[in-house]
């Protein structure tokens, strides 16, 4: 009568079955649908054990049953050892995982084992085919470890090389049918192995799979004689192989559902961390009263996005006067930071981060994988560092992108209970931060909107104003002009009266010039746009205002960079924008406040120059700074650090550039002088 040692393991392992085909269902996970085909073919492998009856069975005998039954064993515990290091090598567009020409040679020799040796060891040429194949998945075995796939490289060769070394020995010295009896044990060993470097927690499922499979492979104690020999401690020492397999599947269907309890609670850690995440960015109060308070805020909202998302590197980028420039940064060094000032002003901004233009860093995501290599130069700080890429969140106007926000150096998940799965970056991480970039746009575009209205309303008082004051001045100063000039006619004038009526009409007419003006802040000059030569445009202007700095004895310089690109606009209101600058220039250097020492001289410049669609002409004078540069252009303003007021003529030369999608800004110089920057858009 046969020993049904092996029912009970069958029957259970059979019960057990449906619950991986359950798991896989629910999860549809490779590693438990790979957990299911193993234990299926164990079973298949038991029941083809109880047909051959190997201790009852004469050797040799049911030759193919046994092939077949090998093949399952082997491709099981290959199926386990892959659901653990599912590790891939190409082969022109196909992958390849390693445990297929790991499993195949060793499928070949269980054939060639059982069918053509009929269960002995091979004698003759057969004697070398059968370790010429183990010697391939051994190389193959070798190549897989040096994946550094699931455990150190080190321990993955030394365990491998043992037990290689082990099996040919065992081979050559004791038989072929206890070589491929190793071989089984080995797979089932590292199986063990692999479950302790992977899942690396010491959980009930965990230290179930483990044991269940360390007690599945000590077939391989068989082979001592004080084992063998002994009936009833071989009997004990099989009943604990074939529990074995039951113990380790428990254990897998654990490891199951601890997963599935570690997934939910990782949901739960990561919805808590997105609402502590938008908390912060909520209590983050945005200035809303100008443009200029709001883009330097940058750093701060910089410092927030670190301090609460994954992200440990941080740089916002916003669009001013046509170009991008960086805002603030934060978790960056200082040479990063230079670096990536200099480049984003090379970035243009048409069509940065524009639809289509870059692919999405994580699925369902309005986050871009930005790479900054196309605006990198040669000798670039940002190569050196291998700063070349990073995540964008842009900042979509309705135009363009009014900036962008950059993200690197995503940080690991503290405390991640699935601490055996490379968290990778999820949609949810992103959304907090989009939220944040979304916010941000609509209030820069708010705060522009609201700037422009004041300001709107500003000129348009002082418009009204302009009028009242040039209706009631006009006819008192026409008079004085009209009487100024009857006594310039008259001839009987002595030199000091002459003298006396030339300086009434000098001032009388300065006095219209200034009505004038007055009355073009409300009422700009019309005219159809142009494209208009810059170069052109300052060289006429320097030949007819030379001999007034030559009067003046100011030093007069003018410097026009090549190849200047045209512009589109009125070409008489730019010479007047330009001839406001250079008036307040000249009042600037003739009256600097203080006593002028004899050797400072006395220096206006007119530079033109171009980068990329921005055409840029910059007026510099070494006068006296300006008290407010951000507020140069406000009416009315003390513009000098005397405290006098700059006039009208900069508000004016402000109008002008704005009416022209331009932009005018003023800068103080070191170690003393001032400069003002007209920037327009290349034609």
């Amino acid at each position: 009568m046969p020993d049904y040692y092996h029912a009970p393991a069958l029957i259970l392992t059979v019960l057990l079955l449906p619950a991986f085909g359950a798991l896989y269902l629910r999860f549809r996970d490779t590693r438990t649908l790979l957990w299911f085909l193993g234990f299926l073919c164990a079973i298949a492998h038991m029941v083809l054990y109880y047909m051959v009856d190997p201790w009852r069975s004469q050797p040799g005998a049911h030759p193919w049953l046994l092939a077949a039954g090998q093949t399952m064993i082997l491709i099981s515990s290959g199926l386990f050892l892959a659901s653990l290091s599912p590790v891939r090598f190409r082969v022109g567009r196909f992958q390849v995982l390693y445990v297929i020409p790991y499993t195949i040679p060793l499928v070949a020799d269980a054939v060639l084992l059982s069918v053509v040796c009929h269960g002995v060891s091979p004698s003759g040429p057969m004697f070398l085919v059968l370790p010429a194949l183990g010697v391939i998945s051994f190389f193959v075995v070798l190549a897989w470890n040096l994946t550094r796939a699931s455990m150190p490289i080190w321990m993955g060769i030394a365990i491998s090389a043992v037990m290689g070394g082990l099996i040919f020995w065992t081979y050559f010295a004791v038989g072929a049918p206890w070589a491929m009896n190793f071989i089984l044990s080995a797979n089932l060993l590292m199986t063990a192995i692999l479950l302790i470097t992977v899942f690396r927690r010491f959980s009930p499922g965990v230290l179930l799979s483990v044991l269940g499979f360390t007690a599945w492979s000590l077939s391989a104690l068989e082979f001592f004689p004080s084992i063998a020999l002994n009936p009833a401690l071989d009997l004990n020492l099989i009943h604990v192989i074939v529990m074995g397999k039951v113990v380790a599947a428990l254990g897998m269907i654990l490891i199951s559902l601890e997963d599935e309890l570690a997934i939910n609670k990782a949901a739960q850690e990561r919805e808590r961390r997105a609402r502590l995440e938008l908390e912060a960015y909520t209590n983050l109060i945005l200035s809303r009263r100008r443009l200029e308070d709001f883009d330097r805020q940058g750093a701060e909202v910089c410092q927030t996005v670190v301090a609460n998302s994954r992200f440990s590197q941080a740089a916002l980028l916003l669009e001013s006067g046509g170009r991008y420039r960086l805002s603030g940064t934060a978790g960056l060094d200082a040479a990063t930071i230079a670096g990536l000032g200099e480049l984003v002003a090379r970035i243009p901004v048409t069509d940065f981060l524009a639809p289509g233009s870059a692919t999405p860093a994580v699925e369902r995501s309005q986050t871009l994988k930005l790479d900054l290599s196309p605006w990198l130069r040669p000798g670039d700080d940002l190569a050196r560092l291998r700063f070349e890429s990073a995540l964008a969140v842009p900042m979509a106007g309705r135009s363009n992108n009014e900036g962008a926000l950059l993200l690197s150096g995503m940080r690991p998940i503290r405390g991640n209970p699935l601490n055996h799965f490379q968290v990778p970056l999820r949609a949810d991480d992103l959304l907090p931060i989009e939220m944040l970039t979304a916010r941000l746009q609509a209030t820069r575009s708010q705060t522009t909107m609201l700037e422009k209205l004041i300001d709107s309303e500003k000129f348009a008082g002082l418009g009204q104003l302009a009028g009242n004051v040039t209706q009631q001045l006009n006819n008192p100063l026409t008079v004085i002009l009209g009487y100024a000039s009857l006594l310039e006619e008259t001839p009987s004038l002595d030199p000091k009266e002459r003298k006396g009526v030339d300086a009434i009409l000098i001032e009388a007419r300065r006095m219209k010039s200034t009505l004038e003006s007055l009355s073009r802040i409300s009422r700009p000059l019309g005219g159809q746009l142009t494209a208009v030569s810059i170069a052109e445009l300052l060289a006429d202007m320097e030949q007819l205002h030379r001999p007034e700095f030559l009067h003046r004895s100011i030093e007069f310089r003018l410097s026009i960079a090549s190849a200047l690109p045209k512009v589109l606009c009125n070409a008489q209101q730019l010479r007047q924008a330009v001839l406001h600058c250079l008036q307040y220039a000249i009042e600037s250097v003739e009256n600097p406040g203080r006593a002028p020492s004899p050797d400072e001289p006395k220096t206006i410049s007119l530079e033109a120059t171009s980068e990329g669609n921005l055409v840029q002409i910059l007026i510099s004078h070494s006068g006296p700074g300006f008290a407010h540069p951000d507020r140069a252009f406000d009416p009315f303003m003390p513009a000098q650090t005397t405290g006098e007021t700059a006039g009208l003529g900069l508000s004016l030369c402000a109008t002008i550039l704005r009416d022209h999608n331009g932009r005018a800004s003023a800068v103080n110089l070191e170690p003393r002088g001032a400069a003002i920057i007209l920037e327009l858009q290349a034609a």
